[in-house]
């Protein structure tokens, strides 16, 4: 069974800004994950975009997973495609320039596979509860670097760091 969690934000910049940020997995997207969740985060090849590949380590209900994932840009400049192949979940960011106006709406989604029946809806429901004040966290960060009003430290490149 696949478990849908989405979080959505209007930030005050131009989508090819976001869309740098986000993309930017060397620098930009270590600035806007939450350093509360991720250890670090590391680029084995590429850096920006398609093709890009990363492992970071997350902290989740008292334990440390390590994750590897693969950037695909099925919408260059608009969809970027984390693709995680140990478990086949995948978190997608749209980028959304809204008309007339200099602002984007960004959307964070994860596909995420749980078990069926009550078991999988336990473990949705507590992923869920886990993942939204992260993504709330991410796209407060992301407005904040691209609308210009504060700078963030990166997260780690690895776990040496």
């Amino acid at each position: 069974m696949i478990r849908h969690i989405t979080a959505s934000r209007l930030i005050g910049a131009a989508s090819p800004v976001i869309h740098g940020i986000i993309a930017d997995y060397r620098d930009g997207h270590r600035r806007i994950v939450s350093p509360k969740v991720f250890l670090w985060l590391a680029v084995d090849k590429g850096g920006t975009g398609a093709g890009t590949e990363i492992r970071f380590a997350m902290r989740a209900f008292g334990k440390v997973r390590t994750t590897r994932g693969v950037v695909t840009e099925p919408e260059p400049g608009r969809v970027l495609v984390e693709t995680y192949p140990d478990t086949g979940d995948v978190t997608t960011f749209v980028i959304d320039p809204q008309p007339g106006a200099n602002e984007t709406r960004v959307t964070i989604k994860t596909d995420l596979h749980v078990r069926d029946g009550l078991a999988g809806r336990l473990e949705g429901f507590l992923a869920e509860r886990f993942l939204l004040p992260h993504y709330d966290e991410e796209l407060e960060r992301l407005a904040h670097i691209a609308e210009g009003l504060r700078q963030y430290d990166p997260v780690p490149s690895g776990p040496a760091d």
